[in-house]
């Protein structure tokens, strides 16, 4: 019995062996008809390493410093192709890693990082000036298009006290720009259709506390809808701020336990339209955020300039603590020159290849000096920021 049964699954391998075989011997059939016309088209399909790049270099990236330039003049809307290869060791963390860093642990939250959503000791890049262009992880390899153009920077995601070994080799490739009408500069023009005296005449030029004291200056519009200015603010390393204490102490939280960096200390309400802020914009880096960041307030308009959202706004720039002369408390002090901190804002925005034009507007009577809310003195040169965002390219 036991025989029959031996005989008879073989029999049954046997079977399943030979339809197996046919069905195999159909498919080399088929595989073989497909090939070569399979092999033609990824031959012809372009590819990054098929384009014909117009600067190629190595780099080897150390630990002597940060950043260190590469000198390549990347131009606005040309592609750029990064591979890294190497290793590096950092205190504290067992073993050497590669590009990609190594995971940040609950210890680096107290480490100021050029790249705070990157892993300690990765490659990073920049292009363009510090602090208006924002670091971007390189690791092991990257692609991606520059905006506003600039020198290309290589870096390391460590803190200038963190004494990491690092060795990294790198290739760069920058490739032309594909299809350049893509690529919008904005330009700066002398006027913006409905930016003139007629508005500033019906419009608040200074913001206030709920007291009703005088605070910062107006010194910024943005003509676009709220998804697309959104997103330029994003594209350029702002991130939105909380509102008030108990939401922040509950984000703080949250970020601990997850172990990120929190960036999102609570703005105090301003008042502009008879309402607090709709939006606060911070830019700046762990830790160094409680003392010094560049920040602003956003307010929605209660009117549109030839159909766009107006968003009205005042840019400041935190730079330590001092004495708020209402309450004798503690208040951030601000760096009375607001018209680096509106420049600022105007480097940062203009690079991410979202806004069209841009103007300065100086209103009469002008605001060339005053006294923050808190008492902070500030000087000025009176004009406006006045940005006209590019709908189409944010849409991209």
């Amino acid at each position: 019995m036991e025989r029959t049964k031996t005989l008879f699954v073989s029999a049954h391998d046997r079977r399943w062996s030979r339809m197996a075989s046919r069905v195999l011997k159909r498919w080399s059939v088929i595989l073989s008809m497909v090939a070569v016309p399979f092999a033609f088209v990824q031959a012809q399909a372009p590819s990054a390493t098929a384009a014909q790049a117009r600067v190629s270099k190595d780099f080897m990236v150390g630990h002597e410093q940060v950043w260190m330039s590469t000198e390549l003049d990347v131009r606005p809307g040309e592609r750029v192709a990064l591979s890294a290869g190497g290793s590096a060791r950092c205190p504290g963390v067992p073993g050497s890693f590669g590009p990609e860093g190594t995971p940040r642990q609950f210890s680096d939250l107290l480490r100021t990082l050029p790249a705070p959503e990157a892993g300690r000791g990765a490659l990073i890049g920049r292009i363009g000036a510090p602090p208006v262009a924002v670091p971007f992880i390189v690791g092991s390899r990257v692609d991606t298009v520059s905006s506003s153009g600039g020198v290309l920077a290589l870096g390391v995601n460590r803190a200038e006290s963190d004494a990491c070994t690092v060795a990294f080799d790198v290739h760069v490739d920058v490739f032309p720009a594909e299809d350049t009408r893509a690529v919008r500069v904005p330009s700066r023009v002398e006027t913006l259709d409905g930016v003139n005296e007629g508005l500033f005449s019906n419009m608040p030029r200074r913001l206030e506390d709920e007291q009703g004291n005088a605070g910062d200056m107006v010194n910024l519009l943005i003509l676009g809808s709220e998804e697309h200015m959104r997103k330029m603010f994003a594209s350029a390393g702002w991130i939105t701020v909380d509102r008030d204490v108990i939401g922040a102490l509950i984000s703080g939280a949250i970020a601990t336990l997850s172990k990120e960096a929190y960036l999102r200390l609570p703005m105090s309400p301003l008042y502009l339209f008879g309402r607090p802020q709709d939006y606060g914009w911070a830019h700046a880096e762990p830790i160094t955020v409680v003392a010094s960041r560049h920040h602003l307030r956003l307010w929605r308009a209660p009117f549109q300039i030839s159909s766009s959202t107006v968003w009205v706004g005042a840019a400041t720039h935190d730079i330590g603590f001092e004495r708020d002369r209402r309450n004798n408390g503690i208040t951030h002090r601000i760096d009375p020159n607001v018209d680096a901190e509106r420049e600022f804002v105007e480097q940062t925005l203009t690079g991410t290849g979202m806004v069209r034009t841009f103007t300065y507007f100086l209103p009469a009577p002008a605001i060339r000096e005053g006294t923050t809310a808190t008492g902070g003195y500030f000087y000025s040169d009176g004009r406006v920021l006045a940005l006209k965002l590019d709908e189409a390219q944010s849409n991209n």
